[in-house]
This record gives structure tokens, C-alpha cells and sequence, in this order.
């Protein structure tokens, strides 16, 4: 582990609500940036060692990263990185093809996507990283859905990101195709500008279904 993840795990006294949050923010960015890979092991003492701080907090941001989907725990094996799973990828994407283009046509129908999706797109110009390019496919994305008018739709979709965002850093890793998918973004920036919602509804569906078919075929293990 790199000293990133133990400047991460070091806060200020009252700057976050519980050292638990602390560490469980720590590990969860070094995980979603692709600084702890998927299948490697998540050892409570190594990592505490690393944080500063007892094995208790990270014992509990463990079993909230698993119930996130991120993190695996075993009886017999203990805690890992989710190992990116191509059945449970497709799984993910389905959920996704279901909800988000009807939540990203209401909020263009709202007129609420665009300051926050310029700006999404914005920090992926300057993306240096695939960590840098992860959280602006987040940002952009959430931009684009977050002013449905559909709170429950929201949250459902805010719970699929932290495993869209392992799944997307993985395949960015092995099958390079941000250039494409920053320009598809910018295709449907533009639709959203135009006030075009069923435009947008069709362009962020094919949007999904293509990442999906590059990066997770059928057929493929």
C-alpha cells in the first residue's frame, strides 16, 4: 500500500463525524482508483498499521464496503477487494439500463443536468489518471440523473456507482476506451442543452449497453 492511503486515513480532529467514516472513505478511494486492486486482500492489521489507527475501525469499514459490494468477506479467507466478476458486471450494467436513462431524460425534461455535467466533463479534460477519470465518469453521470425529480430512483442509482466505478476502472486498465466514452459524454451533454429528453434517454441507453459490449461480452467468462 502507498503512502496515499495513510495520508487519506490521517485526519484532523472534528473534520469528519467518526474515524470509522475516516478510514472507511480511505479504503474505499484507494479501491475505487485502483491503488487496491480487485481480489487483493484486505489485511485488518496491515491496513491498520497503515491508517494509524486500531484494528476496530477498520474491522467496521470492511463490513460496510461489503455491504456496498465492494469488498468480499470470507469466514475463512477474510476480507478482499470484490474481484471483477463478468456475470455480476452485467448484472450491475442491467440495473443501469433499467433506471438511468429514464432518470437522465427527466432531468434534461427539468433543465437540472447541465452547470454539474460541464463541470463533470471539464475535470476529465484535465484527467491525468484513470483515478481522476473515475470520478469524473461519477460526476458526470450522477449530473445527468440526480434531477429526476425521484428520490428513491436517486438513491438506487447513487447505490450502483461505487461498483460501476470498480467495474469501470478495471476495464479502462485492460481495454482503454476513455476517449470514446468522453466523447459519447459530450454527445449527450449536447442533447441535454437542446432540451432533447428523448434524445437523451436513447443516447445515455446505447451509452451503457456499449461499455457493456466492449469491456463485458457475452459468451466471455
Amino acid at each position: 500500500m502507498s503512502d496515499a492511503l495513510a495520508r487519506r486515513g490521517h485526519a484532523h480532529p472534528g473534520t469528519l463525524p467518526s474515524r470509522t467514516e475516516v478510514v472507511l472513505e480511505a479504503i474505499k478511494h484507494a479501491i475505487l482508483t485502483g491503488e487496491l486492486k480487485p481480489g487483493q486482500a484486505l489485511v485488518e492489521s496491515d491496513l491498520a498499521e497503515q491508517l494509524g489507527v486500531s484494528k476496530t475501525p477498520v474491522r467496521e469499514a470492511l463490513k460496510t464496503l461489503a455491504a456496498s459490494g465492494l469488498v468480499n468477506m470470507s469466514p475463512y479467507k477474510g476480507a478482499a477487494v470484490r474481484a471483477v466478476d463478468r456475470t455480476h458486471a452485467r448484472s450491475v450494467y442491467d440495473m443501469r439500463l433499467l433506471l438511468e436513462p429514464t432518470a437522465a431524460a427527466r432531468s434534461t425534461a427539468a433543465g437540472r443536468v447541465q452547470e454539474d455535467a460541464k463541470a463533470a466533463l471539464d475535470l476529465a479534460d484535465r484527467a491525468q489518471d484513470t483515478a481522476e477519470r473515475s470520478l469524473a465518469n461519477r460526476a458526470f453521470h450522477r449530473a445527468m440523473y440526480a434531477g429526476c425529480g425521484n428520490p428513491l430512483l436517486v438513491r438506487s442509482l447513487d447505490e450502483l456507482r461505487d461498483q460501476t466505478a470498480l467495474l469501470s476502472t478495471a476495464a479502462w486498465s485492460t481495454r482503454p476506451s476513455w476517449d470514446l466514452e468522453a466523447a459519447e459524454h459530450r454527445t449527450i451533454l449536447q442533447a441535454a442543452e437542446a432540451g432533447d429528453a428523448e434524445r437523451v434517454r436513447d443516447l445515455m441507453r446505447s451509452h451503457i449497453a456499449a461499455f457493456v459490449a466492449r469491456n463485458f461480452p457475452e459468451g466471455e467468462a
